[in-house]
């Protein structure tokens, strides 16, 4: 557990004072809403008795709701004036596609108007009067009154107006209809308005897709409208301040009266009103779901009044202090529900509110605990923050082999961090000096052991040309082995400072590592033969910024050492990624696994798990790859050796992010 999350546990059980403060309120609040839903039911259920409509209504899914037009609809097939009512279009398409077609309704006086939508990307256009009509794409509409029904086919053989002859017209019914077909991207819009005076009582529509005959016949259906007369009836019979609202067993509103405004009271500060929003009824959201006057009614309580079950609801709005309380009940037919009434009933002051007193305490308390939390949770990020700091630095400098990448952090502060970083600071000072003694001392021994060297060498030459007796022979023999194995060593030494310095100086450009890669890998496949060489490589290029000469060398180098360890009938393998925001260059074989202890040695200088070179008692230099290990952490990466223990043998991988980029500035001076 970190030092924050304690802290912040330690703040929080202070909070046990004010949170059995909070429960009280909250039962308290509760008790009190739940005697203000009970009494906005018996208000709603009062309401419905005395209105005495509940079944006027179709049942759900029966019927086309008849939108209200203020003013005139410009019938030109282009539905601008049904932009408000799109979201309510009803979806009449066949039963795998019920969104082929979309109906719309509207009425404005005695002028009834119609707008179908219908989604087809072919068309097979004709005129209605065509006889072929009926086996091309158009919109079958019926019309019913009583007994009697008239069925026209609407159709276009062009965007504009059409004329739709009747089909078996029955007395009363218009000989033809006139409208406007539209059409775009997705489908066309037939728009019509209906004779004066011609009122249907249901109407049936489908549509029929010439490249996909058989479609649904028209299904006539009641139309359902806003009734002027049940919210006359409706209005006097309401509660003060309260709102009313009746909709059909689909949502559709079907009458409304009264005004939702809040009761006379105490104006509410805005600490008071966040305080009872937060606090006391978090449970409130938003602003009300139900404001404006849209036709069909979507809130969740409605839905469940109209399955048969009253529901009540608290919704805020974006008036402070002012809280909604609706209230739906079923209103039921001979057959069931046949719609819904809906409540509700709105309030300025905060209420239900037992204790304003006890709210402002409580509101006190919070705001206390919250400080004190606020000021122990950032303590606690600061001290967790220097302390990480230093972290990073120890991980750094460990990375490095012992060198520091920059000055210790916090060792200037004057408090037990600031002596922890100045402790740290003289450790890594010594750690770094000794590192950098060993990292110049092969080089020193090399130099300084060249003459004595030489003067071994030149005495062992003047011995053999003197003359000894025969048992003396394999003593010099054996001595100038031994220079000789001692001068490779010290040529090894030399050799391994003069790699550090020129891997040190390498200038970096940006190249794709992808194609050198795949450069690499094709010079190898002669060299790997009899082995089999398998390349693994991105589909895109890789841009990368570095060296690309010791890049390559890295991977001759590894590729050297696979050659080593694989039998002729082995596999050598090579590979690059891209991951975590840098490369990985992997390098696998067949053969022997490495011993546990010679995974990170085995990049170190003059370590080495070959056998003697070239079949003579000379040991191998063991450079090789502790190149590589210079190279990745020139790039800012890591290499590092794994056994595989599917495919029997050993995986190296060079993980590198990039050489770092110069500045500008310091690029214009070179």
């Amino acid at each position: 557990m970190t030092l924050r999350v304690k802290l912040l546990l330690v703040a929080l059980s202070t909070l046990a004072l004010p949170w059995a403060g909070w429960q009280f309120v909250r039962q308290t609040e509760a008790l009190l809403r739940q005697g203000q839903e009970q009494a906005l039911l018996a208000s709603a259920g009062m309401l419905a008795r005395a209105l005495g409509a509940q079944a006027r209504w179709p049942a759900a899914t029966a019927a086309l709701y008849v939108h209200r037009a203020r003013e005139p609809i410009v019938v030109d097939g282009y539905a601008d004036d049904w932009a408000a009512w799109r979201p309510f279009a009803q979806a009449l398409g066949p039963a795998g596609d019920p969104r082929k077609l979309q109906l719309m309704l509207a009425r404005h006086g005695h002028d009834l108007y119609l707008l179908a939508e219908v989604r087809d990307a072919t068309r097979s256009r004709v005129d209605p009067a065509d006889p072929r009509v009926a086996a091309s794409d158009h919109v079958t509409l019926l019309l019913a009154r009583g007994d009697a029904t008239c069925r026209y086919l609407l159709a276009g053989a062009a965007p504009g107006a059409f004329d739709a002859p009747a089909q078996d017209a029955d007395d009363g019914f218009p000989d033809h209809l006139a409208g406007v077909l539209q059409e775009d991207g997705s489908g066309y819009r037939i728009e019509l308005h209906l004779p004066r005076g011609m009122e249907p009582e249901r109407i049936g529509v489908a549509v029929h897709d010439a490249a996909r005959p058989g479609a649904d016949a028209p299904m006539l259906r009641p139309l359902l409208a806003y009734d002027a007369t049940t919210a006359q009836a409706l209005q006097p019979l309401l509660p003060e301040h309260a709102r009313a609202r009746i909709v059909s067993a689909d949502g559709w509103l079907v009458a409304d009266a009264g005004h939702l405004f809040a009761k006379e009271g105490g104006e509410p500060g805005w600490w008071a009103d966040l305080v009872y929003r937060i606090v006391i009824a978090p449970a409130f959201s938003g602003s009300s779901a139900l404001g404006g006057d849209p036709p069909r009614i979507e809130a969740p309580e409605v839905w469940q009044a109209l399955s048969g079950i009253a529901a009540t609801s608290w919704r805020a709005t974006d008036r402070d202090g002012e809280v909604v309380l609706a209230a739906a009940i079923p209103l039921r037919g001979s057959d069931g529900p046949r719609g819904a009434l809906l409540l509700e009933q709105a309030n300025r002051a905060l209420p239900l509110l037992a204790n304003r007193a006890l709210v402002g305490l409580a509101a006190a308390t919070l705001a206390a605990m919250a400080a004190a939390g606020a000021v122990l949770l950032a303590f606690g990020a600061s001290l967790s923050f220097r302390i990480r700091r230093l972290r990073d630095a120890a991980e750094r400098a460990v990375k490095t082999s012992g060198r520091l990448d920059g000055p210790m952090p916090l060792a200037d502060a004057a408090d037990e961090l600031g002596d922890l970083a100045r402790s740290f600071g003289r450790l890594f000072d010594e750690v770094g000096a000794y590192t950098g003694y060993l990292r110049t001392l092969a080089s020193k021994l090399s130099h300084e052991l060249n003459t004595p060297l030489a003067i071994v060498r030149s005495s062992l030459d003047n011995l053999d040309h003197e003359q000894l007796p025969a048992s003396a022979r394999p003593y010099l023999a054996r001595a100038r082995d031994g220079a000789g194995r001692l001068g490779m060593i010290v040529r090894a030494m030399s050799e391994a400072s003069r790699i550090e310095r020129a891997i040190a100086s390498a200038d970096a450009e940006d190249f794709d590592l992808r194609a050198l890669v795949a450069g690499c890998a094709d010079s190898y496949r002669a060299l790997a033969a009899p082995r089999a060489l398998r390349v693994e490589l991105p589909a895109r290029a890789v841009p990368f910024h570095g060296a690309p000469d010791l890049v390559a060398q890295a991977l001759d180098k590894l590729f050297d050492n696979a050659c080593s360890f694989t039998p002729e009938r082995g596999w050598i393998g090579i590979s690059l990624q891209q991951r975590d925001g840098g490369v990985r260059v992997r390098v696998a074989n067949a053969g022997p696994p490495l011993p546990a202890a010679m995974h990170e040695r085995v990049f170190d200088s003059l370590v080495s798990l070959r056998g003697p070179a070239g079949g003579g008692e000379a040991p191998h230099l063991g450079l090789g790859l502790y190149v590589v290990r210079l190279v990745a952490e020139l790039h800012r990466g890591r290499a590092q050796a794994r056994n595989l223990a599917e495919a029997g043998g050993v995986e190296f991988e060079l993980a590198m992010e990039g050489m770092p980029r110069r500045p500008l500035s310091a690029a214009a001076a070179d």
